[in-house]
């Protein structure tokens, strides 16, 4: 017991201090993480209100890979990624392998089918009148699209901070991607592995604490957002 209390006085001590590991590694997770979140949403919000709203063959096997992707471990999307960012890979020229930007494109993935099928149930359970509603009163596609849209607009909240929450708590992108290289790729997930397995146990605490708090807070957004939506 006064190894854990030691360990969560010496993690409090870090963080009032700011010590500079410490937030490196926390303003990395964020960084990368609301970028992820916001090419994911550009992707995922489209592709979800397609398969929500458009009739074309083959309709359900497109949902039953929406959500197989959901599941889709990370470190495999981290193996598939890597593969194309390598030296050997088609895109290897580019360098991005082991920099933030790398961490990005393969969080993207991670996050897309998740926003992806939250707003095609969100597209799903909305009234099925608006979008006939809207133009019978003269609005074009784009503005009952709009229309539909902000009528489901805390679902598609919940999206998103449904995105962020898959990404910001992520370990096998980012050791694969990044390459967990201090004041630089690190993460706040890859930081906790690193130095736990390196007997740093109060460190890793003080990250773990900072992690939970940014989950909880995600999590509370989630919460307000889907009551929010059915009121």
């Amino acid at each position: 017991m006064d190894f854990i209390a030691q360990s969560f006085r010496v993690a409090t001590a870090l963080i009032l201090s700011g010590d500079r590991d410490v937030m490196s590694a926390v303003a990395t997770s964020l960084n990368v993480a609301l970028w992820s979140v916001l090419f994911a949403s550009v992707a995922g919000i489209p592709i979800g209100a397609a398969v929500a709203l458009g009739r074309f063959p083959m309709k359900g096997t497109v949902r039953l890979a929406l959500n197989s992707l959901m599941a889709m471990p990370t470190v495999v999307i981290g193996l598939l990624v890597y593969t194309f960012l390598s030296r050997q890979g088609p895109l290897g020229s580019m360098g991005l392998l082991f920099s933030p930007a790398a961490i990005v494109i393969g969080q993207t993935i991670l996050a897309t089918p998740v926003i992806a099928n939250y707003t095609l149930t969100a597209m799903q359970g909305a009234d099925k009148g608006i979008l006939p509603t809207a133009r019978t009163l003269g609005a074009g596609n784009a503005q009952s699209l709009l229309q539909l849209a902000r009528e489901v607009r805390f679902a598609l909240v919940a999206a998103i901070v449904a995105g962020f929450g898959r990404v910001v708590s992520e370990v096998g992108v980012a050791m694969m991607l990044g390459g967990n290289i201090r004041f630089y790729t690190r993460t706040m997930t890859t930081a906790i592995a690193l130095e736990t397995s390196k007997g740093d146990f109060a460190f890793g605490l003080a990250l773990g604490l900072i992690l939970m708090a940014v989950a909880f807070a995600v999590n509370a957004v989630l919460t307000v957002a889907q009551e929010s939506s059915r009121a």
